[in-house]
């Protein structure tokens, strides 16, 4: 792009790898170095807790925030009841009204980890059911409906693939993009919102916003995108062999979160140095192109700085320093580092492959099952023959003691 940005928030975006498209460049960076721009990213809440590949949003209204403008946090208490069809092959399962209201106390409790909602220009933490759940059906349908092509709704990639594949969209999900535009629209009226950023997945949405508050308020606002990211190897980012990686602390532990950013491929180290933390852009590249044993350094900093700015710089180093005693150390005995489990986490039997990475002896689901089948795993010093194996809660009134090879161990025990 040889666009040259004169706003600071446009000039990060492009620098560090954010941005994907724009409605209008040149429009957008001119409201930026204009005045304070409030912003937003719409979250649905179909889960108690977003997971990583949340986190790419929630770091772009944080340099929003950092560079003197107002990020707007929309949850989806109204749009989550009939749930985003976007690229999806079948239609989400409906939440009911208590179970949605959970799973936004769940997700509320990341954000205020990156973002400041007392600051003197304080950050909106905002409900779409305030504005959705008293919409009049056939007001709704003569004052908004009217201002929707179905023929140029059906164009939207997001939608097209679903019926390219002949796959059923239900007319309530169809309904899904005029409420998100509809969104959009309500934000501008009520708290002159410009712009709405998020994944490129979303543009489609994002799109119809723009076009009802032209059409309705005769406003100009502007939309953002994100890529969607995969890691090198092609998986979707926020994936592991062992499922979401969530950003609640109390859906998986910042020693877990820790492991998973230390287990980065070394492609791409720079890339995501740069996207997750908020270290200099030159720092990200140098560390980035080490090779040999030497990025494996970059790894823990990756590791470190990303888990420092979501469960605090205690937790961060208390991980890393786990991570250096089952991995370098390897100790036995009092030094010998310690997975605590509740009843509820090992539920009716966990996996003796998941217990092995939970206690950081693998990386990996893969490299545990891997480990198991070349006889390097064992349980109480005893080889371990079958990566099927499960262990309940029964099988740990006392601790066990997991090996991989002859120096790294790990006590597993029922807290």
């Amino acid at each position: 792009m040889t666009y040259h940005p004169k706003s600071d928030f446009i000039r990060i975006m492009i620098e560090r790898g954010f941005l994907a498209d724009c409605t209008d460049y040149q429009g957008l960076d001119e409201a930026f170095a204009a005045g304070v721009v409030p912003a937003y990213i719409g979250f649905d809440a179909t889960a108690k807790s977003l997971h990583v590949g949340s986190l790419i949003q929630i770091m772009m209204l944080r340099w929003l925030q950092k560079t003197g403008h107002q990020p707007i946090t929309l949850m989806g208490g109204g749009t989550t009841k009939v749930g985003d069809p976007s690229f999806r092959a079948d239609e989400r399962p409906l939440l009911t009204a208590d179970q949605i209201d959970d799973n936004i106390a769940g997700i509320k409790k990341v954000f205020s980890a990156y973002i400041d909602y007392d600051a003197e220009l304080p950050a909106l933490m905002l409900n779409n059911a305030e504005w959705l759940d008293e919409l009049n059906y056939l007001d709704f349908l003569r004052d908004i409906g009217r201002h929707f092509s179905v023929n140029r709704m059906l164009s939207f990639e997001s939608v097209k693939s679903r019926l390219d594949r002949e796959q059923s969209l239900s007319f309530l999900e169809f309904n899904y993009m005029i409420l998100q535009a509809y969104d959009f629209l309500e934000l501008n009226r009520r708290y002159g919102c410009l712009l709405q950023m998020g994944g490129s997945d979303q543009w489609g949405n994002i799109v119809n916003g723009i076009d009802l508050t032209r059409r309705v308020l005769e406003n100009q606002i502007f939309g953002l995108t994100s890529p969607l990211l995969t890691t090198s190897d092609g998986k979707k980012m926020g994936k592991s062999q062992q499922g979401a990686i969530w950003l609640n602390a109390d859906m998986l532990s910042p020693y877990e979160f820790w492991q998973f950013w230390r287990n980065t491929t070394d492609a791409d180290v720079g890339r995501f140095l740069k996207l997750y933390t908020e270290m200099p852009v030159e720092e990200c590249d140098r560390l980035g192109a080490l090779e040999g044993s030497e990025i494996n350094d970059a790894k823990i900093t990756l590791a470190n700085e990303v888990t420092a700015l979501l469960h605090g710089r205690e937790a961060a180093n208390a991980a890393a320093q786990t991570a250096k005693e089952v991995f370098e150390k390897g100790g036995v005995g009092d030094d010998l580092p310690t997975l605590t489990l509740s009843a509820d986490d090992i539920g009716d039997g966990i996996s003796i492959v998941q217990l092995i990475v939970k206690s950081g002896l693998a990386g990996t689901g893969k490299e545990a099952k891997r480990l198991i089948a070349e006889g390097g795993a064992k349980m109480n010093d005893e080889a371990l023959g079958d990566a099927g194996m499960r262990i309940s809660a029964a099988d740990l009134a006392e601790p066990i003691k997991l090996s991989a090879g002859k120096k790294r161990h790990a006590l597993v025990q029922l807290g």
